[in-house]
């Protein structure tokens, strides 16, 4: 071996030994001092540790026993169901996960067993999870209640709401924590293309609030139908609508309505197919809003973008695509980071996204074996 050849092949040594601990060292950095713990369900539940540039590293045991899609998550416990069970596990210092509790919720459906559990969501106390409990009491979907021992993870049956086939979509709360909405194109209560909302009561039971609000205004001849909310840290709520014909036959792309909330729970929108912006999905899966309330995230058919949100006034744009492809789930941690999933390509993506600014993390997008849903646990 020539003298040249040694110093090429010394060099490249070098290169790689570096690479390596500079990968060593982000991954201590990372599981050390995380912003965020990110749980990603699937057949197993994997967690990630996410350092402040929202690169990833695994946590140690990951990925963790348990088939899991619908996941919520809180201090100290991350819930999760396969349709039946609600489950609830312990998180670790370091993000590592043991599952603690496990409770049978469709026992107290009528008849008892019937039905199955399409999602869980928290209010913005987590002192209550909430179910989506589909066809708990014949056609009917309902909303259960349970009450979270913060000391256990143990979960307290409450009761459950009146039902109505509407029902079977996720809700969100706003800022003040007593109103929660959703949207259906079902019956929830007699109205069709509906938003709905709850009153949640200081032991955490919801009691129906009201629905059919006025839909924004459409062109002549068509009516809208909705489908999915998002609510900012005040009083205003993002709702997904696509506008169709007599025929149910859709017209251009879904757009973004918004809507302010009255201290009854009663909406109101100034919102009309001129003003609010159209997505670029065919169909929307997914919305999330900021924790700051200045940006939205939707994800959909075909892929993530984000858009400006102004509270009352009209949703502008923002990104284009960020991802081409699916997108099935979103969700945003306190330091600007956005995470999403794709089934179908099995891949979670990580982005930083402020109001004036993008660009893709370190190390996105991570490849995952079919991947269903996102929960994320921010730490500051």
């Amino acid at each position: 071996m020539t003298h040249n050849i040694r110093k090429v092949v010394g060099l490249i040594v070098a290169l790689c030994t570096a690479f390596a601990a500079t990968a060593q060292t982000h991954a201590r950095v990372a599981n050390k001092y995380p912003v965020a713990f990110v749980y990603v369900g699937s057949g197993v539940i994997y967690a990630f540790a996410a350092a402040a540039d929202g690169r990833l590293t695994p946590v140690p045991g990951s990925p963790f026993p348990g088939k899991v899609y619908p996941m919520a998550v809180k201090s100290g416990y991350l819930f999760g169901t396969g349709g039946t069970y609600i489950y609830s596990y312990s998180i670790a210092s370091d993000g590592a996960l043991k599952r603690v509790f496990a409770i049978d919720a469709t026992q107290y459906n009528d008849p008892p067993g019937s039905g199955f559990l399409r999602g869980l969501f928290l209010d913005r106390t987590s002192a209550t999870l909430y179910d989506q409990d589909l066809y708990c009491c014949g056609d009917e979907y309902a909303y259960q209640f349970f009450k979270v021992a913060n000391s256990t993870g143990r979960l307290t049956y409450l009761g459950v709401s009146d039902g109505a086939t509407g029902f079977g979509v996720p809700m969100t709360f706003i800022g003040n924590n007593v109103y929660a909405y959703g949207a259906s194109s079902e019956y929830p209560y007699g109205y069709y293309d509906s938003i709905f909302g709850f009153r949640r009561s200081k032991g955490g039971k919801l009691t129906f609030a009201g629905g059919g609000w006025e839909l924004p205004l459409n062109l002549p001849g068509y009516g809208y139908e909705v489908s999915l909310t998002s609510t900012d840290p005040a009083n205003h709520i993002v709702v997904s609508v696509q506008a169709i014909d007599d025929n149910q036959t859709p017209y251009g792309l879904p757009q973004l309505a918004t809507y302010t909330a009255h201290t009854d729970g009663s909406l109101t929108t100034t919102s009309t197919f001129w003003n609010m912006p159209s997505t670029t999905n065919q169909s929307v899966s997914a919305l999330a809003m900021s924790p700051s309330g200045k940006l939205l995230a939707v994800g959909g058919s075909n892929g993530l973008q984000v858009f400006h949100y102004n509270g009352a006034d009209p949703i502008t744009h923002y990104t284009g695509l960020l991802v081409q492809g699916a997108i099935d789930q979103i969700a945003w941690d306190d330091d600007n980071h956005l995470y999403a999933v794709s089934h179908i390509s099995g891949k979670l993506f990580v982005f930083t996204v402020t109001p004036t600014g993008h660009r893709q993390a370190p190390g996105s997008p991570y490849a995952i074996t079919t991947p269903w849903a996102v929960s994320v646990l921010p730490k500051t």
